[in-house]
C-alpha cells in the first residue's frame, strides 16, 4: 500500500499561514490528493509540492516513496535528480560574470572557446553529419543563453541525435569533464544555423565551459561558491555525498502498460561521489525542494534573498524577459522541450510566459521558469508574488501531464 500524502512537513522554512497569505487552505488540499492519486495509480513511486507566497512557504505535501524496493518515504529533505533545471543556476552563474564586465552577450563563443571556431552547420534535408555547410553566422554567448546556437541533444533524433547518444554529450557526468566534451562538439555540426531558431540542447553545457574558462575556476565549485554557498543551498551539489545517500531518491521510467519500473538506484548511481567529473551545466545538479525555492525566490525577488544579493535588479529583469522575437512556436520546428511552444518565450535560461490564453494554461504573463528530464519543475509569478517546486523521480518528463495539472491546482487556491 502506498505511503499516505503527508501535509506541512517540517522544513527548514516554516509552514505559514495561507489564508493570511490569499491561498485557500481546502484549495490548496486538493494538491495533496493529487498527488495521492499518481502515487496510487502508479504513475510516481512519490513526489513532493512546495508553495510559497510573498515570500513564506504556504504549502508543503510529500506523498509516496523515495524508493520503492525499500519502502522508504518520500521526505522534505529527499534529493533528487533535477536534471534541466540546473540551467536556470549555470544561467544565473554566467550573468555573475557579465555584471563584472568580463563577458557580453554578443561576444563570440570562439572569443573563449577557441576549438568552436569554424563551426558547420547541417545543410537543409541532411541525411548524414557529412551533409553540412560552413555556418554563416557565429553563434555567440546569447545564443547559448537562449537556446538558439543550434547545438542539440540525442533525443531531438535527425543524423544528430545518434551521434550526440553514441558520445553521451550533455548526460554523462563521467565524461572527462567540460573541456573534452567541446572538443567533441567541435567536430560536429550544428543542428541549425545560430539565430536561425529555437533548438533546445547542449549549449548550457558549453555555457558552462565558458564559465570556467572566463574565471578560471571548475563550474562546480563556482556554482557552490556563488551560489549555493550564499543561498544556504546545503543539499545541492554535482554529486551525492556517502553520508547522505540514504535521502537520494531512485529514478523511475513508466511501465509499457501501466506502472513503473526502475532506472536507478541510489546507491548504484552516476551522481554518487567519486563517479562525477563533468559537472554538466545544463543536467548535473541534484537538489531538496527546500533549496531549490531558495535559489527561486532569489530570482523572484530581483536577485536577493535572505540578505544575500546574488544578482542586481535588473540583470534578473533581463534574464525573466523574453529575447525571441516571438514565442517558441514562431522560432522554426517544433523540437522536444520541458515547456510548451505556444504562447511561450524564452529568456536568459528560463521560459517566460506570454500570453496563457494561447499556452492554454494557468499562469500569468511574465511567469518564467523550467523543468527537468525526471518530471520536476519550478516556475516564479511576480505577479502573483509566487514560487513553486515540484520533485519527483520519473524520466521522461512528457510521460504525464503533471506540470500543467500543477499550475492549475496552484492558481485555483489563489483566491484575494
Amino acid at each position: 500500500m502506498a505511503t499516505r500524502a503527508r501535509i506541512g512537513s517540517p522544513l527548514r522554512e516554516p509552514v505559514s499561514d495561507p489564508t493570511r497569505l490569499g491561498l485557500d487552505r481546502q484549495r490548496l488540499a486538493r494538491i495533496a490528493g493529487w498527488m495521492q492519486r499518481y502515487v496510487d495509480d502508479g504513475r510516481f513511486a512519490g513526489c513532493q509540492a512546495l508553495v510559497a507566497r510573498r515570500g513564506e512557504v504556504a504549502y508543503h505535501a510529500t506523498a509516496g516513496l523515495r524508493d520503492t524496493a525499500s519502502r522508504k518515504p518520500w521526505m522534505p529533505d529527499t534529493i533528487a535528480r533535477i536534471y534541466s533545471m540546473t540551467k536556470p543556476v549555470t544561467s544565473a552563474a554566467f550573468m555573475m560574470l557579465y555584471e563584472e564586465g568580463l563577458v557580453h552577450l554578443d561576444d563570440p563563443v570562439e572569443a573563449f572557446l577557441p576549438e568552436l571556431a569554424g563551426l558547420r552547420v547541417l545543410a537543409p534535408g541532411a541525411t548524414s553529419i557529412a551533409d553540412t555547410r560552413p555556418a554563416a553566422v557565429r553563434p555567440t554567448l546569447h545564443h547559448l543563453l537562449t537556446h538558439t546556437a543550434g547545438f542539440s541533444y540525442a533525443f531531438q533524433g535527425g543524423v544528430l541525435g545518434p551521434v550526440y547518444g553514441a558520445a553521451k554529450l550533455g548526460t554523462n557526468p563521467g565524461g572527462g569533464g567540460l573541456e573534452l566534451m567541446v572538443e567533441h562538439l567541435a567536430t560536429l555540426p550544428l543542428a541549425c544555423e545560430p539565430g536561425s531558431a529555437w533548438h533546445y540542447g547542449v549549449s548550457t553545457d558549453v555555457l558552462g565551459r565558458v564559465i570556467e574558462v572566463v574565471s578560471g575556476v571548475p563550474l562546480d565549485r563556482f556554482i557552490d561558491q556563488r551560489i549555493l554557498q550564499p543561498l544556504g543551498m546545503v543539499d545541492t551539489a554535482f554529486s551525492v555525498p556517502e553520508a547522505r545517500i540514504d535521502r537520494f531518491a531512485s529514478l523511475y521510467t513508466p511501465r509499457p502498460g501501466g506502472g513503473i519500473d526502475l532506472v536507478e538506484t541510489a546507491e548504484a548511481s552516476v551522481h554518487r561521489q567519486g563517479k562525477v567529473d563533468t559537472p554538466l551545466g545544463g543536467a548535473g545538479l541534484l537538489s531538496t525542494a527546500g533549496d531549490y525555492l531558495r535559489f527561486a525566490e532569489m530570482l523572484r525577488r530581483g536577485g536577493s534573498v535572505g540578505g544575500e544579493r546574488l544578482l542586481g535588479p535588473r540583470t534578473v529583469r533581463l534574464m525573466r524577459q523574453n529575447h525571441l522575437p516571438g514565442d517558441l512556436a514562431s522560432m522554426g520546428p517544433k523540437v522536444w522541450s520541458e515547456t510548451s511552444f505556444e504562447g511561450v518565450g524564452f529568456g536568459l535560461g528560463l521560459w517566460v510566459m506570454l500570453d496563457p490564453a494561447r499556452a492554454r494554461m494557468s499562469a500569468s504573463p511574465g511567469d518564467c521558469g523550467w523543468g527537468g528530464m525526471a518530471s520536476t519543475v519550478f516556475w516564479i509569478d511576480p505577479a502573483e508574488e509566487l514560487s513553486v517546486v515540484f520533485l519527483t523521480q520519473l524520466v521522461p518528463s512528457d510521460a504525464t501531464a503533471n506540470r500543467k495539472e500543477l499550475r492549475a491546482l496552484v492558481h485555483q487556491a489563489i483566491v484575494d
